[in-house]
């Protein structure tokens, strides 16, 4: 493979929950800077259209302007790109599943569920919280997150290269800034991608309406450069198993682009990918669908493979990981399903 992935740690994509309401049932209508003037302590108005203009006020899950008019039970949430005040990073002792460790540097292998590090109301129980506890004196990187160099999504799972040592964080991030390291993720898409192989490019940025899902723009001035190269593994039907490589790192990046040419990830409930997007909707077909959701109930996206060089050895090294047992077993039953029906072609 070519040993051109990145994955750089977009730190200005993070977003924090900072304050949550819900209206209450004799609310009048009420312009809603008005409204978060009076239930948020210390906060001004200028500050509170600042958050409405970058698109962090939502109400039940969707961007407002500071005009909007708030009514009972909706559910207003206020995001920014710090962390509240009251974060602290604790040490727990959570077990990892560490693949290998040297003086410098550590790889492991994340499970789904865990957070990499704490965000979006998630403030325990993620990887930064667990290395916190078994490492001390990690270094920094320049989010001021121990040890971390890149990151991947809470449910999805997979290889993270971890440093130790300052020199280790330097040269490893540069890596991944200069497209040096290599790094391929399996995923499980919906439909049967047209072309065996092919490249998704654009700009990624935050989604509009939705706050928490990132989109792709034509416009440079929306979102951020990201290309990924896919490679069809194996053709199931109404899925498609794909490996992905990476030449940028951006937030959701790989799930943000299959959405974008029509190939959500199977399971990907932040993009659609958990309705049946494609297929029949016979009862039967129905009910397998359900059945590889129970087994697979997240995103179906692994990362299998990372590579760089060693910043002592200068040798150039590489892990891969075996796709997590509840991903192989969706996989085969889709395998089978596509083997005893006749999928029309697309």
């Amino acid at each position: 493979m070519n040993n051109s992935t990145t994955h750089e740690l977009d730190t200005d994509d993070e977003l924090y929950e900072h304050h949550r309401f819900e209206v209450p049932k004799g609310q009048s209508m009420l312009r809603i800077d008005k409204y978060l003037m009076q239930v948020v302590e210390n906060a001004t108005r200028n500050k509170i259209q600042q958050a409405a203009v970058a698109g962090n006020i939502l109400v039940n899950e969707e961007a407002v302007k500071s005009n909007y008019k708030v009514k009972p039970f909706d559910v207003i949430r206020v995001l920014m790109t710090h962390p509240p005040f009251e974060y602290l990073l604790e040490p727990e002792n959570i077990p990892l599943d560490v693949v290998y460790e040297d003086d410098q540097l550590l790889i492991v292998n994340k499970e789904a569920g865990m957070v990499v590090h704490p965000g979006h109301g998630n403030y325990s129980g993620t990887l930064v919280n667990a290395l916190a506890y078994h490492f001390e004196n990690l270094p920094m990187n320049s989010s001021e997150r121990p040890g971390l160099v890149h990151r991947i999504d809470k449910n999805t799972t997979g290889l993270l290269v971890v440093a130790k040592t300052d020199l280790a964080m330097a040269y490893l991030t540069k890596q991944f800034a200069n497209k040096t390291s290599e790094r391929e993720y399996i995923a499980l898409v919906w439909g049967n991608v047209e072309n065996d192989e092919g490249t998704v490019g654009g700009y990624i940025g935050r989604h509009v309406k939705d706050r928490m899902q990132m989109a792709v723009f034509d416009d440079e001035t929306k979102g951020k450069p990201a290309v990924t190269h896919y490679k069809v593994l194996e053709r199931l039907g109404y899925v498609t198993l794909l490996a992905c490589r990476l030449e940028t790192g951006r937030t959701h990046q790989i799930r943000a682009h299959m959405k974008h040419i029509g190939h959500t990830l199977f399971n990907d409930e932040r993009y659609g990918g958990h309705h049946i997007l494609k297929g029949t909707t016979f009862t039967k077909y129905k009910q397998f669908v359900e059945n590889c959701f129970k087994i697979l109930p997240r995103q179906a996206l692994h990362a299998k493979t990372l590579g760089f060089e060693h910043p002592i050895t200068k040798e150039f090294i590489r892990f891969d990981s075996e796709i997590p047992l509840d991903m192989q077993e969706c996989i085969e039953k889709w395998r089978n399903y596509s083997k005893s029906h006749e999928i029309e072609e697309e």
